[in-house]
């Protein structure tokens, strides 16, 4: 079994891919493998809403410059997906949305392929937004038709300078109880 993370984040190895980390973890107690992809520092562009997709039905957006298609590609062989942003104005980061938007249409246009995977947003917040945030991530996994895992708590946790959700002792709490909910999903659909 592979889950595969996308750091939303401008910060690349920031808190957001501290807390996918967090989650890491704990999957790989329970032998899943785990990569992460990041987002930061490579220009990433909305939908263009031109339905190429839909009309190639080979499972690629017509975008071919940015690494959306890997994603997407990486997304289609997992067995499990974590989506992970930042909260910038009370939601996931505009890369994190182009990923989302794009990856929607992709897999709408061919039957959707995400069906019946396992799917946890999770979200590095200085302050207040991430329940926003929260639904927007669990809206694609949604519209999908995935398997939403869940936690003690909303997936979040506090904190702006790098590092700093690693002080968020509730936060910490809430990726470790994500990941052991998401091995014992993953290990229960695949046994």
């Amino acid at each position: 079994m592979k889950v595969i993370g996308i750091n939303g984040s401008a910060r690349k190895d920031g808190n957001t891919a501290l807390l996918i980390g967090k989650v890491f973890d704990e999957l790989k107690k329970e032998g899943i493998e785990c990569e992460m992809l990041q987002l930061a520092g490579k220009t990433v562009r909305g939908c263009k809403a031109c339905y190429g997709c839909y009309n190639n039905k080979d499972r690629r957006c017509v975008i071919k410059d940015d690494p959306v298609q890997e994603c997407i590609d990486k997304m289609a062989q997992a067995d499990g997906i974590i989506l992970g942003s930042p909260v910038y104005v009370a939601d996931v980061s505009s890369e994190m949305k182009a990923l989302i938007d794009r990856a929607c249409l992709v897999n709408r246009a061919n039957g959707s392929f995400l069906r019946r995977k396992v799917g946890a947003g999770v979200m590095a917040v200085r302050r207040g937004g991430a329940v926003h945030a929260f639904d927007t991530m669990n809206h694609f996994f949604s519209i999908s038709e995935m398997v939403i895992v869940s936690s003690s708590y909303w997936n979040f946790a506090l904190g702006r300078e790098v590092g700093d959700v690693l002080k968020d002792e509730e936060g910490l709490q809430t990726m470790k109880v994500l990941g052991e909910n998401m091995a014992w999903l993953l290990k229960k659909i695949h046994n």
